[in-house]
């Protein structure tokens, strides 16, 4: 089956070619974009809306806890912050609490750049391992 949408065809590309470490940028990209929609459907007293974009983030974060390398010690402190994670947007769901989005999307954005600079000194380091040839 062709896919009509060149855009859908791009994105599709670009989630089957990425390396592990640029999947999880994109996790954490798509929970920061799901949190900014819930916040706004928050504010718009757009409860369906609210919901599954909440929801969306709750799945992106179940994935990121179910992909996590256990013999890799920092694994139980990740573990122990999206189980946080989780908690938090079960409550700011129950509760219509927008502070709560609010506390999630600066942790998340904390995993996000963290995750972000690891990737770029990753690269940096490929690349003078190169002797910076290209």
């Amino acid at each position: 089956m062709a896919i009509n949408n060149p855009y859908a065809a791009y994105q599709n590309n670009s989630v089957n070619t990425a390396a592990p470490g640029e999947l999880t940028l994109m996790l954490y990209n798509g929970c920061l974009k799901f949190l900014h929609i819930a916040k706004q459907a928050m504010t718009d007293k757009n409860i369906e809306v609210k919901n599954t974009n909440i929801q969306k983030v709750q799945a992106i974060i179940n994935e990121l806890m179910v992909t996590l390398d256990t013999n890799v010690n920092i694994s139980a402190n990740l573990l122990s912050l999206y189980e946080y994670i989780n908690r938090r947007l079960t409550e700011a769901n129950i509760k219509n609490d927008l502070s709560i989005l609010e506390e999630v999307e600066g942790l998340v954005t904390d995993f996000r750049n963290t995750w972000k600079q690891a990737i770029q000194m990753n690269r940096q380091k490929q690349y003078a391992g190169q002797g910076g040839q290209a």
